[in-house]
């Protein structure tokens, strides 16, 4: 008995580790402080948390629900769509439930991906494309995204010859885990490049809602014809605090969806209708009370970047997501300068070189621990004498 030969070329999870490295230091006594994970420590807005105690108690909940989602949820998902983007998806042919988006992100190479295909990943990146590139037997073509271009993929850069061989094209707008932005120009850019290519545009939109100072990140399917070619991942895990009840939507290329609906038919059966119910009502959250949420990490984003700015960090505030990345001081590698936080101030954040080899000579700080916490995290750093 042995294990199968492709988990030989998967690292370990980065979070995974995370976690580890946590509960081992836990155990020693030492008061850890984690900022190494994008998962909300707010509650669950309490009108969902009220709808999912009203959905349970309705026994037609309790059953198989369909496997693309009821026809409420993917209505109200597209409905959602029409108002936050001026998007219009039809919810029968065009959106399919997930189950969060990490799913529906790997079930999507084993709808498109066969064996020897490119898939166009950015670099760093979610970990998830590349080892679901892996799983399906494709090849990793990566796009750098480097600091001098705003941490956008340069797509003159992709020979011709990959791009003809490519099956799919990885974005995520706003970024994990650099926090950058694009713009609806770009997008169209690489609209137009799928469209030449014949490859699927799939986009990461987990999110489209954290955004700072009045900044509303777009759709990629804002663009005229992008749902030929694109399909866009929605979350409501990082918005909505809703990490652990695991929903969210797919839209856009009725073929994409098509394609991955017949997956997802035949590996998961559906989330649970409640939990549907519960997301419909997250719909519905107003704008002001979303914004008291992006209140909350924009006081946290403000008070990273100035501390750091304090201790000489070259930083610009970033307009959205729940990070903050930051260039490692000069001598260290990323993995080097994670390990002196680690050791010196129980801090934990992890390296930039975990997302990819474009994200040497970076960490990433997660918003997702109270102010005081970052306070004191920021004081542990002065006292050890940690300066950029």
């Amino acid at each position: 008995m042995q294990l199968a030969s492709r988990l030989q070329q998967i690292p370990p999870y980065l979070f995974a580790e995370i976690d580890r490295k946590r509960d081992e230091l836990v155990a020693q006594g030492v008061d850890v402080i984690n900022m190494g994970i994008g998962d909300p420590d707010q509650p669950t807005p309490a009108h969902v948390v009220q709808a999912m105690h009203t959905a349970i108690d309705d026994p037609s909940t309790h059953n198989y629900p369909p496997y693309q989602g009821t026809k409420e949820y993917r209505q109200a998902a597209a409905d959602w769509m029409q108002r936050r983007f001026g998007v219009t998806v039809d919810p029968q042919r065009e959106v399919v439930s997930s189950i969060g988006s990490k799913e529906a992100i790997h079930n999507t190479f084993l709808a498109f991906v066969e064996a020897g295909d490119y898939v166009l990943i950015p670099d760093p990146a979610y970990p998830v494309y590349r080892t679901s590139t892996i799983f399906a037997g494709g090849k990793s073509w990566t796009m750098p995204l480097l600091k001098e271009r705003g941490f956008l993929p340069d797509l003159t850069a992709i020979p011709t010859e990959v791009a003809q061989a490519a099956k799919l094209l990885w974005l995520n707008y706003p970024n994990n885990p650099t926090g950058a932005v694009a713009s609806r120009e770009f997008f169209a850019e690489v609209v137009d490049f799928c469209r030449q290519y014949d490859m699927l545009l799939c986009h990461d939109h987990a999110y489209s809602e954290m955004a700072y100072d009045g900044y509303k990140p777009p759709s990629v399917l804002e663009v005229p014809g992008a749902k030929e070619v694109a399909i866009e991942f929605h979350s409501l895990s990082k918005s909505y605090n809703m990490t652990g009840w695991r929903v969210g939507f797919v839209c856009g290329s009725a073929l994409g969806i098509q394609g991955l609906g017949q997956v997802k038919t035949n590996v998961d059966s559906g989330v649970f209708k409640a939990i549907q119910r519960a997301a419909m009502a997250a719909f519905q959250t107003t704008e002001a009370a979303l914004q008291d949420l992006m209140q909350v990490y924009q006081r946290r984003r403000d008070l990273i970047v100035q501390g750091l700015q304090s201790l000489g960090w070259p930083l610009v505030p970033p307009k959205a997501t729940l990070y903050v990345w930051a260039p490692v001081p000069q001598g260290y590698t990323s993995t080097e300068f994670v390990t002196l936080l680690l050791e010196k101030c129980g801090i934990i954040v992890p390296p930039g070189v975990g997302y990819g080899a474009a994200g040497e000579g970076f960490f990433r700080i997660a918003l997702t621990v109270p102010e005081a916490r970052m306070e004191l995290a920021l004081e542990r750093m002065r006292q050890a004498g940690i300066r950029f």
